[in-house]
C-alpha cells in the first residue's frame, strides 16, 4: 500500500502540473531565453503534458481491452501478464536511469487504475 501512496502521489503531481500548464508556460522572451532554469521548466511541462496523453491513449487502449474481457468472460486481472509489463518496464526504466522502485510504484499505480477501467467497462456490460 505504502507503494501505491507514493505512485499515486506523483501521478497527481503530474495531473497537477498537467492543469497548470497554460498558467506556468510563459512564451519565450529576452529575458527567459537566457535563463536555463525557466527554459528547462517550460521543457518539463511540455513533458509533463506528454506524460498525461500519452496514459489517456493508454487507458483509452485498457477500455477496448476491457470490453473484450467483459464479453468472453476473462477477468480484469491478469497476474502473468502483469509481470511480463512489470519485468519489461522495470529494464527499459534501468536503460533510463529510473530505479527499479521507482517503476514499481508507477506501473503499480497504472496497473491499478487500469484495473479500474476494465471493473467499470465489465459493470456496464452485466
Amino acid at each position: 500500500m505504502k507503494l501505491f501512496n507514493r505512485a499515486f502521489i506523483l501521478f497527481l503531481v503530474c495531473m497537477i502540473r498537467y492543469s497548470l500548464v497554460n498558467a506556468q508556460s510563459t512564451p519565450m522572451t529576452q529575458t527567459s531565453a537566457g535563463n536555463p532554469l525557466q527554459n528547462n521548466r517550460i521543457k518539463i511541462d511540455s513533458i509533463d503534458k506528454k506524460i498525461i496523453a500519452l496514459l489517456g491513449e493508454r487507458e483509452r487502449v485498457v477500455k477496448e481491452i476491457g470490453i473484450y474481457k467483459a464479453e468472453n468472460n476473462i477477468p480484469a486481472l491478469q497476474a502473468d501478464r502483469f509481470k511480463q509489463v512489470l519485468e519489461k518496464t522495470v529494464e527499459a526504466g534501468k536503460q533510463e536511469g529510473l530505479s527499479a522502485t521507482f517503476i514499481t510504484e508507477l506501473m503499480n499505480a497504472i496497473h491499478k487504475e487500469s484495473l479500474r477501467i476494465e471493473e467499470e467497462v465489465k459493470a456496464q456490460k452485466q
